[in-house]
């Protein structure tokens, strides 16, 4: 276990930033190993991912939150902050970023810098963060590291803020293997370290700016949550110290003061968290007894209490409507379906997930975060929590600027094989995307980047996936707004609606069938509504999925033969989202994802 006390001269707080999928959490693993922070058992417990411990994380295989770690190398403290690599969990880079003083930036030795890449290092360097540049995956039959490094000093030239940050060490890693060099090795199957990385980060990066001996400062960036302690509010020691037993003062958001004592004071190690007597100015630190500390808020010192400036978080991008479950199936598959725990389910979201706005809507909520990944994450959570609700067709969030409606637009980046560019150039012609320029990446396949609004990015991935057999890798981040444009059509067909509420047979469903593609199989209980199928023309159809074959007294070799029905198209949770129209919505309880009209009545659904 580390020393408690430490001089804040042998503290560096780091961030991890990087795309998605270019090896951070693993690298955060590598270090943790390698620094001897797990016993010799512990370690072959976690063997792969250490830091990406929620249910979501290890089944998505991608990080959703940012996570704070430490390690002690000789007599330094290194704080790490393993930060998500999707665009869609940006508010978590922005708001943890404010703790480090320098960040290791990797990047794909193959794949090179990418939109996340971009998005990330531009917070990092407006924050004054010192970059520390690590190419990863060396090792990769079709790495390219002469032509990534061009394109990170083009990068780098684009997104400094001053002349200083153009100046930044590369280092080679194969993360996964826990291996570093100062140089391209000439054999990677060699035996290596990360003691290179450790070394670079206690050189590299500059202790934290401290003022100790004034009064107690800090800004609370993250929260956590047990069942014996409450509340810890998570943040970096601005200035002063603090421990046990400690009274503070908590600023809010709103200007004004409310007084606390602070109960206990830890720090991470590892993965866990250990209590210590105190922590001085650079230390991040968390504290129990303040539970009302929001994030973003400052903890100070109850004599002097001082605010630091508030995090601006960037706006949300989509929203989506989400309320309590109005299907006849309502509360046979739930714990929690009133409007009131879901709202209370929310709320509580709000304290962690800064990137989220929730606004009251009467029976239901609008809720907007920064894209659909963002908001599919949320609902799947709730739904595992034993939650049942509905949701609505993702919208984009416009704003007002001199009367004129403005909207998100995004820049896309696509790869893919040249055989399939002419149905990608279809698709997104149709969407009004603008392509900016398409070139043969050196990867082997044709890269084309696009501007085109949001809101026409709504189930674009799903198609592309499905239009060049899976072959497309695709990826987006928002870049201002632009006037919003004239509606886009509907590229969808119409549905299959159920006729009538029952279980559903195989013998009606062949008939469905030859009307279009179904999404439920037979001995399936469906109401009077429910989308069954996509229909093979533009208008929705009526059809009863539930009549069963009369029996007569007549044979017949024909009519007697076994029924042989196309299994069903099962949709994912995000599949459902980009699938569902303006007067559709999604049903979603613990157990089932259900498509439904709005409006369940088919006279009322004519009239309208």
């Amino acid at each position: 276990m580390p020393a408690a006390t430490q001089d804040p001269a042998k503290i560096r707080n780091i961030a991890i930033i990087a795309h998605v999928d270019h090896g951070k959490t693993t690298l955060v693993d590598g270090l943790l190993k390698q620094s001897q922070t797990f016993r010799d058992n512990q370690a072959e417990m976690g063997q792969s991912l250490i830091m990406d411990s929620g249910d979501q994380e290890r089944e998505r295989g991608i990080t959703i939150t940012a996570k704070i770690t430490a390690v002690q190398h000789g007599d330094y403290r290194i704080n790490i902050i393993d930060t998500p690599g999707h665009a869609d969990f940006s508010g978590e880079v922005e708001r943890t970023l404010n703790m480090a003083d320098g960040c290791l930036l990797i990047v794909d030795a193959q794949e090179g810098p990418m939109p996340q890449t971009k998005f990330v290092l531009g917070k990092a360097l407006e924050a004054g963060l010192k970059p520390i540049v690590i190419i990863n995956k060396i090792d990769k039959d079709g790495r390219r590291i002469s032509e990534v490094e061009d394109e990170l000093a083009d990068l780098f030239l684009e997104m400094a803020i001053h002349e200083d940050q153009l100046h930044y060490p590369v280092y080679y890693a194969i993360g996964r293997a826990g291996k570093a060099w100062k140089s391209i090795p000439d054999d990677t199957e060699a035996d290596g370290s990360l003691e290179v990385v450790f070394d670079a980060i206690i050189s590299d990066i500059p202790a934290p700016k401290v003022e100790v001996d004034k009064p107690f400062q800090m800004l609370v960036t993250a929260l956590a949550f047990d069942t014996f302690k409450g509340k810890y509010a998570i943040g970096r020691i601005t200035r002063g110290s603090i421990k046990g037993g400690d009274q503070v003062a908590l600023c809010k958001k709103d200007g004004t003061f409310s007084k606390a004592k602070v109960e206990l004071v830890f720090m991470s190690h590892g993965v866990s968290r250990f209590e210590v007597a105190g922590g001085t100015a650079g230390d991040i630190v968390q504290l129990t007894g303040i539970a009302d500390a929001q994030i973003g808020e400052t903890i100070a010192d109850a004599t002097n209490p001082e605010a630091l400036p508030v995090m601006e978080v960037e706006a949300p991008t989509l929203q989506i409507f989400l309320g309590p479950n109005t299907s006849p199936f309502k509360g046979q598959e739930a714990e929690f379906n009133t409007s009131r725990q879901i709202g209370d389910r929310l709320q509580k979201e709000l304290e962690t997930n800064v990137g989220l706005r929730v606004e009251d809507e009467g029976i239901g909520f609008k809720v907007s975060g920064r894209g659909e990944l963002h908001l599919s994450v949320l609902i799947e959570t709730m739904r595992r929590e034993g939650f049942e609700f509905e949701v609505g067709r993702p919208q984009v969030v416009t704003k007002q600027e001199d009367g004129k409606t403005m909207e998100p637009v995004e820049e896309v980046q696509i790869e893919v094989p040249a055989e399939h560019v002419g149905t990608v150039q279809m698709e997104l012609g149709q969407r009004r995307a603008t392509l900016k320029e398409q070139f043969a990446s050196p990867k082997g396949v044709t890269k084309l980047v696009y501007e085109m609004p949001t809101r026409a990015l709504i189930g674009l991935r799903n198609v592309l996936l499905t239009n060049t057999k899976g072959t497309i890798v695709m990826n987006s981040v928002v870049t201002g707004y632009q006037e919003q444009g004239s509606a886009l059509q509907q590229l969808r067909n119409g549905v299959l609606i159920s006729f009538e509420a029952g279980v559903t047979t195989a013998y009606a469903l062949q008939n469905a069938e030859a009307r279009g593609t179904t999404y439920i199989g037979p001995a399936e209980k469906v109401y009077a509504g429910q989308i069954i199928g996509l229909n093979s023309r533009q208008e929705d159809m009526e059809i009863n999925v539930c009549k069963a074959k009369h029996l007569t007294n007549m044979r017949s070799s024909s009519s007697d033969g076994v029924v042989q029905l196309t299994p069903p198209t099962i949709f994912s949770l995000e599949q459902c989202l980009d699938f569902i129209e303006n007067d559709e919505l999604l049903e979603v309880t613990p157990k089932s994802l259900r498509l439904r009209k709005r409006e369940l009545d088919p006279k009322k659904r004519k009239r309208s």
